[in-house]
């Protein structure tokens, strides 16, 4: 038995002011897995249109990059994510990590923090390239990392999607057309995913699961790190919502920085659901309440702080004494 609480976009779209105006349809699904589906078949992708659903490009697209001072991936992203100065962008130790997305596009990370640190964090940005607001903070909060939080090792990948983040517009989906956070090997995947999509939502295709659990590269990558890495936590960075979501074995967070504990449900493919209910590793689910306008600085500042306090609180006891919180300067 799943409870479902899939949230839609209200009129004002994925860059809407707050994620409180947005309808909430709770949904309780009963999944038989006695049940079979006739195959669904793949929503077209369009490479050479967005999808009309897509969100519009954030102002800031439409300005001169200012390219001859800055290295890849800086050089592309300024002029695309909201609130990214040139100065936070090329500051931050971002590596290559050998994995391209569908179109080529390097997925960029960066390790920050002790090497032997008991506790290992994976830190994701953009897994829904419409989201542009999440990669900002994952980007931002590498910065507070280099600055002040050595004594965990943090990995992060800021823009998890993009080729869905440097669309015109914006997509929610990969180039392929798959809902990355629907494409996770969750108990069942074969028939709850298709079935959940379908019915559910209809078939909307910018939550097509895909044709089978980690088809995509961007998807496959996360699955790795997850097993090479072996991080202690996970923590989501997504749009606009305006709320904190949690699964895991251990006590949630109640609130990182105005963001407040709204579960949101377990849906089929979910990271959530895969990392958290299925492999026991814990994860954080961020809902920015904005995809197209990055947080205020010190409100990013409070909502590492916040995490930060509730990792020495709530990771095991013989790590707690690696993750105190970090002080405002």
């Amino acid at each position: 038995m799943f409870v479902l609480r899939e949230l839609e976009l209200g009129p004002g779209g994925a860059g809407g002011s707050s994620g409180r105006g947005l309808l909430g349809l709770v949904l309780s699904l009963g999944l038989s897995l006695g049940l079979s589906l006739p195959a669904q078949a793949a929503p077209q992708v369009l490479h050479s249109s967005p999808h009309p659903k897509a969100q519009a490009a954030h102002p800031a697209a439409g300005k001169a990059a200012p390219a001859a001072s800055l290295a890849e991936p800086c050089r592309q992203w300024v002029p695309r994510l909201p609130g990214l100065t040139a100065t936070q962008c090329s500051a931050l130790k971002l590596q290559p990590s050998g994995t391209r997305s569908v179109q080529g596009r390097e997925l960029w990370m960066g390790d920050v923090g002790g090497r032997h640190a008991h506790v290992k964090v994976l830190v994701l940005g953009a897994i829904h390239g419409d989201e542009l607001s999440a990669s900002t903070v994952a980007l931002q909060w590498m910065g507070l990392a280099q600055d002040n939080g050595a004594e965990a090792l943090w990995r992060f990948v800021p823009m998890l999607n993009p080729d869905g983040v440097m669309a015109q517009p914006a997509r929610r989906v990969n180039a392929h057309g798959v809902d990355l956070n629907r494409n996770f090997p969750t108990p069942g995947w074969a028939q709850e995913a298709p079935r959940y999509w379908a019915q559910r939502t209809r078939k909307d295709p910018r939550r097509w699961p895909g044709n089978k659990p980690l088809s995509e590269p961007e998807s496959r990558f996360v699955h790795d790190q997850m097993t090479a890495f072996t991080p202690d936590l996970i923590v989501s960075i997504h749009a606009p919502y305006g709320v904190l979501d949690f699964d895991g074995p251990t006590d949630p967070p109640r609130r990182l920085g105005r963001l407040m504990l709204d579960p949101v449900g377990v849906f089929p493919g979910s990271l959530g659901y895969y990392g958290g209910m299925h492999k026991g590793v814990p994860v954080v689910t961020i809902e920015l309440p904005n995809a197209q306008r990055a947080p205020l600085p010190a409100e990013t500042r409070q909502m590492w702080q916040d995490l930060q306090r509730w990792m020495g609180e709530h990771l095991p006891a013989k790590t707690a004494s690696a993750v105190q919180p970090s002080r405002s300067p």
